[in-house]
């Protein structure tokens, strides 16, 4: 007998940790696998994982996709914030520090950078103003748990297109991106 996991539309929600609109729009768009039920959705988390890997991957057939750069402190690349990125149809790099996302945006450029204040190795706004130095119009939207008076006008000093404080959602950072990239 096979092991089959289902999820129900709010199980979904915490999963890919994405707003329900975000949801009923992949599944209109039919890139995530889901079943009706009635008047509900359900999702095998097996095929919600296989759609994710082939989304990290890049296997799956989508038209030109936005490049994010997502650079956050953490030990690890905040997984569920790519994921959601992923998701909802970027093309999603995630670093871990400010060397990295330098080096990462100049050899591969992103259309939108996202990024920490805190990085090893050298903070987001040093970050940022390398940035801007490589690619003047990049849209730069910032995560931070650290927010100060003085960090967040130097940011708008130069020119980040959002400034986001904890706690925040993915929600919250998709619907920046999309305001950002003009979606």
């Amino acid at each position: 007998m096979l092991d089959e996991t289902f999820l129900t539309t709010d199980d979904v929600l915490g999963y890919l940790r994405v707003n329900l609109r975000t949801v009923y729009r992949l599944i209109k768009a039919g890139k995530i696998p889901a079943v009706r039920v009635g008047r509900q959705w359900r999702f095998r988390k097996s095929d919600l994982d296989a759609w994710l890997e082939s989304q990290r991957t890049g296997r799956a057939a989508v038209a030109k996709r936005r490049r994010v750069l997502l650079a956050t402190e953490d030990d690890e690349p905040d997984r569920p914030l790519t994921a959601a990125l992923l998701a909802a149809g970027y093309d999603t790099a995630a670093v871990t520090d400010g060397p990295a996302a330098l080096d990462r945006l100049r050899r591969d450029g992103a259309d939108l950078l996202i990024t920490g204040l805190r990085l090893p190795g050298l903070d987001g706004l040093a970050v940022i103003r390398e940035a801007r130095r490589a690619a003047p119009q990049l849209p730069i939207i910032i995560l931070t748990a650290f927010s100060s008076e003085s960090s967040a006008i130097e940011a708008a000093n130069l020119g980040v297109a959002g400034y986001l404080t904890a706690p925040f959602t993915a929600a919250r950072v998709l619907s920046a991106t999309a305001r950002v990239l003009g979606e």
